[in-house]
C-alpha cells in the first residue's frame, strides 16, 4: 500500500508577492511624501555649539583629554621633534613602529630608528602613524587604512599620532566629507575612530584601559596655520 502526499507549492510563490507588497508600499511612500506638520524645523544647522573663545583644536583637546587621551600641541614641527624624542626618552621605546613613508623620512633625520612591515609586531612598544582627521566635538581621531597598517593602530600598547590643526573639524560628517574629497571613489576599506584608548568594563565592573587595544594614546598637534610651522 503507498500513501501519496501532495505539499502545497504556493508558499514560495505567497512569500515573493508579500515582498512585492511591501515594496510597492515602500515606493509608494517614497513617490508621495506625507507634508511635514512640522515645516519650520531646521534640520541642518549644527546641534553641537563651540564654547565661545574656543577654537576647534582646543575643544578636541578638551574632549580628547576626557576620555584619557593624552594631548600635545606643538608650535612648529621643530617643537614636535623636541618633545617627541623627549617622549621616547622618559618611556624608553626602543621598539617604535612605523609604515608611514613621510613619518619615516622625518625618524630617519633625526636618528630614530623605526621598525618597518619586515618587522614582527611581537617586537612593538609603541606606533606612530597619522591620521584623516581629528573631531572636536567627540575628541576622536580617525584614521584609514589609505594612511595606516590595522595592525598599527590596534596591537602596540603605546598608540602615538601625528595631527595638524588643518586637519581638526568639528564633527564626524566633516571627518567623513574630507575623506570623500581626498579619496574620491577610492575609499579606504577601514575607517576607524579613535576615542581615547582601549576600554571594558566587563572585568568585575571596573573600567580597564588597553583591553582591546592601546593602552595609551598620544597625540602630537603640530600648528600648521602659521606661517612658521613647516621646516625650510
Amino acid at each position: 500500500m503507498f500513501l501519496i502526499f501532495f505539499i502545497p507549492c504556493h508558499s514560495v510563490e505567497q512569500q515573493t508577492t508579500s515582498k512585492e507588497k511591501i515594496l510597492k508600499k515602500v515606493r509608494q511612500a517614497l513617490i508621495f511624501k506625507s507634508k511635514s506638520r512640522y515645516g519650520n524645523i531646521d534640520l541642518d544647522s549644527q546641534v553641537f555649539a563651540i564654547a565661545e573663545g574656543e577654537s576647534l583644536y582646543e575643544t578636541f583637546a578638551r574632549e580628547f583629554t576626557t576620555v584619557a587621551g593624552q594631548f600635545v600641541i606643538c608650535e612648529n614641527k621643530f617643537d614636535f621633534i623636541d618633545k617627541f624624542i623627549t617622549l621616547c626618552e622618559r618611556r624608553k621605546l626602543k621598539q617604535l613602529a612605523c609604515y608611514d613613508e613621510t613619518l619615516q623620512h622625518e625618524l630617519n633625520d633625526i636618528g630614530i630608528p623605526y621598525l618597518d612591515q619586515k618587522q614582527p609586531i611581537e617586537k612593538m612598544q609603541a606606533a606612530i602613524t597619522p591620521c584623516e582627521s581629528l573631531i572636536a566635538r567627540t575628541g576622536s581621531v580617525v584614521v584609514t587604512s589609505g594612511k595606516n597598517s590595522r595592525v598599527l593602530t590596534i596591537y602596540p600598547p603605546i598608540h602615538i599620532v601625528v595631527a595638524y590643526t588643518s586637519q581638526v573639524v568639528l564633527d564626524m560628517k566633516d571627518a567623513l566629507q574630507a575623506i570623500r574629497n581626498k579619496y574620491g571613489k577610492a575609499i579606504p576599506s577601514m575607517i576607524s575612530v579613535i576615542s581615547g584608548p582601549s576600554r571594558t568594563g566587563d572585568i568585575e565592573k571596573t573600567v580597564v584601559l588597553g583591553a582591546h587595544g592601546p593602552k595609551e594614546v598620544f597625540v602630537f598637534l603640530i600648528d600648521d596655520l602659521k606661517a612658521d610651522s613647516q621646516l625650510t
